[in-house]
């Protein structure tokens, strides 16, 4: 499957990640995607940016070496509601809008109420994408959130950088494999992320191609290889992207 996009990306500004928003479009170029998300983390992170950063996106081009650019940021989820921590005044800087748990930024209680957490930021309809979902950083109902996705339009991500097994994560796996289960059953699309905190891993997935083809996932069910499949699922426009 041809990589058309990849919108869970790291610039150095996200604190622990190594690359320049430079390089980030210049791989992206090497690689021949047409679309790159950059999605720094949320200010309760340790070390990440501070939210004047936000505030100065509009210098930035969206198309560098002939990639476009979607600027947007990957908030934390914070509490059982599904508060986020950046105001919603930010909201609309940001061309596509992550939201995700952290284990440095929320205390995980029962299924229910992580399920809730989740879902309450599903339920905000600035959140396009959630990340890593059944990385396990909070036990979820995974099945809930699928058919979350179907009605609110949030996709879904698997997520190649927890399934890294350098990061020794021993319930990404199954967890991730039971995820992609449940949107095939459902009919439900996922979009891929590499979760790059280097330039090097920009559209790197090859920690989830097993899972792929262990769960006879349907390429027609992945967005990434097809932005006006991110932009019909998510309801999301933009006016200068090409045709």
């Amino acid at each position: 499957m041809k990589i058309e996009l990849d919108l869970h990306t790291h610039t150095l500004m996200s604190g622990h990640a190594f690359s320049t928003l430079q390089e980030m479009a210049a791989e992206a170029a090497r690689k021949g995607l047409r679309y790159l998300g950059i999605a720094e983390h949320g200010p309760m992170v340790p070390g990440a940016c501070d939210p004047i950063y936000f505030r100065n996106y509009y210098v930035v081009p969206r198309y560098v070496d002939g990639v476009r650019l979607l600027m947007g940021a990957e908030l934390n989820i914070m509490d059982f509601r599904g508060t986020l921590d950046l105001d919603e005044s930010y909201y609309p800087r940001f061309d596509h809008l992550v939201a995700g748990i952290h284990k440095l930024c929320f205390t995980p209680g029962t299924v229910v109420q992580n399920t809730d957490a989740i879902l309450g930021a599903m339920h905000n309809s600035r959140v396009n994408i959630i990340s890593h979902p059944a990385d396990g950083a909070a036990t979820v109902d995974l099945e809930a959130l699928v058919k979350a996705s179907r009605d609110t339009r949030t996709l879904l991500e698997v997520n190649n950088s927890s399934l890294n097994p350098l990061r020794k994560n021993p319930v990404a796996r199954d967890n991730n494999r039971q995820l992609l289960r449940l949107c095939r059953r459902y009919d439900v699309p996922v979009i891929l992320g590499s979760d790059a905190h280097i330039a090097f891993s920009i559209a790197d997935y090859g920690n989830i191609h097993a899972l792929l083809v262990e769960t006879d996932f349907p390429h027609e069910l992945i967005v990434n290889d097809d932005m006006r499949k991110f932009t019909g699922f998510t309801g999301l426009s933009f006016d200068d992207l090409p045709q």
